[in-house]
């Protein structure tokens, strides 16, 4: 037998996003063949792709990427069943919470039905050993009753978004497809994590994009909501290695993944400034529609369970993530 048809096959929804780009080249230095879902977009859309894109036609090739979208059961059905991957990953949403808010109809339909979308096809289209990973999301958790230690995988979700209930619903159904149909299915409730290739409207890269522009005299102000919530912000490719490990274990299972420790948006925002020498009191303003219209106060992850069955432990500080994402921005400019 050679050596394509023993290679790993894995199939990723939302590969053009950040968690999608890092898993894609994560998986190639595997020597995976990996398999992308991408929507059709009049713009490209597949800039964060551009360091590992490969030409399908050319010999040798292994990544390829597929139209489609999670709304789309019969496209599903259809590329599980011609792919037949080993692993599936579903990193596809609508993953912003603000945006949510606004967009609640539209968010449940891609995060959960999306899901149950997917689950159904790999289920009816794929063999008993594929293995999936379920994207689940730290808001699930609310931040309302937020212990000192972190939130685990055991403690009660109380989400505060349509985003968050969304995810709820997708984490459950597919602890129950595991449960009813004995699927090797892993759900990661991933706390934040960044990087330079974060989407420009959340807050992170918000601000590491706007530091960079206010030091190089491109931009004025920074205008912003709540500066006290607090977050367990990590270095997604560390995430990443993370979602991959859990497909590893023997025994499918829920892992929460974070670093155990909390920063303000006021925290990540000093930080930034900092790093240029400026002072974020003459360029922030603050703007009420920035806020949500229920705050999560506080999310922080425990990964004991990850450390001790997976081996897994965040490489990278917080403020080397915040510096990381700043010097990015200034080398693009």
């Amino acid at each position: 037998m050679d050596a394509f048809t023993t290679m790993p096959k894995a199939f990723i929804t939302g590969i053009t996003g950040q968690d999608g780009s890092y898993l894609a080249e994560f998986l190639l230095a595997k020597g995976y063949e990996v398999h992308g879902l991408i929507r059709r977009s009049s713009s490209i859309n597949t800039e964060r792709l551009d360091s590992i894109y490969q030409d399908p036609h050319e010999s040798g090739a292994r990544m390829f990427l597929h139209y489609g979208d999670l709304t789309d059961s019969s496209c599903l059905n259809r590329l599980l069943r011609q792919i037949q991957p080993g692993e599936v990953y579903n990193l596809g949403a609508q993953s912003h919470v603000r945006v949510s808010f606004d967009c609640p109809e539209y968010t449940v339909n891609t995060d959960a039905l999306g899901t149950t979308r997917l689950l159904e096809a790999v289920y009816s289209q794929c063999g008993p050993g594929v293995k999936f990973y379920q994207a689940s999301s730290s808001e699930m958790f609310g931040g309302l009753d937020c212990p000192e230690t972190g939130y685990t995988e055991t403690h009660p979700f109380h989400p505060r978004s349509p985003y968050g209930c969304a995810k709820v619903f997708s984490h459950h159904l597919a602890v129950n497809y595991r449960e009813s149909y004995n699927m090797d299915i892993c759900c990661g409730i991933l706390f934040n994590h960044e990087s330079p290739r974060r989407g420009e409207t959340f807050v992170t890269r918000k601000i590491a994009r706007a530091v960079a522009r206010i030091s190089a005299g491109k931009q004025r102000f920074l205008y912003l909501g709540n500066l006290e919530a607090k977050r367990d912000w990590g270095y997604a490719p560390d995430y990443v290695e993370a979602m991959w490990l859990m497909l590893r274990s023997p025994i499918p299972d829920d892992y929460v993944i974070a670093t155990g420790k909390a920063y303000s948006v006021k925290d990540f925002l000093h930080r930034a400034f900092s790093y240029v020498g400026l002072d974020p009191d003459r360029y922030v303003v603050i703007d009420p529609v920035y806020y949500r219209p229920a705050e999560v106060p506080t999310l922080i992850g425990d990964a004991s369970k990850a450390k001790k069955e997976l081996g897994w432990e965040p490489e990278h500080s917080f403020e080397w993530l915040v510096e990381e994402m700043v010097r990015a921005e200034i080398d693009a400019l």
